[in-house]
């Protein structure tokens, strides 16, 4: 989306009245310091963020602490179960209507993301790489995300299990119906693309704009990221963490959120169908 300027050849910043993306500092401003304009626009920019995140990934890191605390008061996690994917109700028809309206649901975040992300003109892929420029490579990057990540993740989960501080995951609580393959796929592709859209494209982006720290930034992604898995047990939350601090060193760096998004999607699908093509088959699962 973009804006018609006054002055052509420039765009101006609707706070501040300057340039955008010029380097001279607004008037009244000493070196570039804070201006009256630039603290309003930093306290816009947060509270964007805080509601942003409230409809989104920050309750549900909210809601899964209190489901730690809740399973840590009872006995913990050696006998709890988490079951991802679940079956809303035994008549198809109406289980599948409640399937789509949940993957409906969770990806109005990522847009609304995106149409806040839009509103900087001039910044194509909106701004965090969104666009095909580099499909190709890009998949191949997404890819070896994938496996980088995924497996050792695998590992951790069996490890975490054993040592009974996280819960049993049921990747899929899905009845065996026509529709229980292209859900789980399409469930795993909407997790990739609200998270990685919204907790580390628009996240680091406005954080950056709001001068945080990289460093600051990538860790406070990273542990919004680890809270919302928290019903998994402690496993969950380091695992995720470790993942979290990785891309958001990735799209500090680069600018580039496609590759984490194919990636997300690609372990979460293969983690959702391998369970349901193999449970009950394979005894670690």
């Amino acid at each position: 989306m973009t804006s018609a300027s006054p002055v052509p050849g420039a765009d101006l910043d609707p706070e501040s009245g300057s340039a955008a993306g010029s380097d001279t500092p607004a008037a009244g401003s000493e070196g570039g310091a804070s201006t009256p304009a630039s603290t309003r626009r930093a306290g816009r920019l947060g509270l964007e963020v805080l509601l942003v995140l409230g409809v989104s990934l920050g309750i549900s890191a909210l809601y899964s602490w209190v489901n730690f605390l809740d399973i840590q008061t009872r006995g913990g996690f050696r006998n709890a179960t988490a079951t991802l994917n679940p079956s809303e109700s035994p008549r198809a028809w109406v289980d599948l209507s409640y399937q789509l309206l949940g993957l409906l649901n969770a990806i109005v975040p990522a847009l609304l993301a995106l149409l806040l992300l839009s509103r900087v003109p001039a910044l194509p892929g909106f701004g965090i790489g969104l666009d095909r420029l580099r499909l190709k490579r890009e998949t191949l990057q997404g890819l070896g995300f994938a496996a980088l990540i995924g497996v050792p993740g695998l590992g951790l989960v069996i490890l975490a299990r054993h040592l009974g501080i996280n819960a049993e995951l049921q990747a899929s609580g899905l009845a065996e119906v026509w529709y229980r393959y292209p859900v789980l796929i399409l469930d795993g592709i909407q997790n990739g693309v609200l998270e990685e859209i919204v907790i580390v494209g628009y996240l680091l982006t406005r954080l950056r704009e709001m001068n945080w720290p990289a460093g600051r930034a990538i860790l406070i992604s990273a542990l919004i990221r680890g809270s919302y898995h928290t019903y998994q047990g402690i496993g969950g939350f380091i695992g995720n963490l470790i993942m979290g601090a990785l891309f958001g060193w990735w799209f500090t760096r680069t600018k580039r959120v496609l590759p984490l998004i194919i990636a997300h999607s690609v372990i979460d699908i293969v983690s959702f169908v391998g369970y349901a093509a193999l449970h009950g088959r394979v005894s670690w699962l």
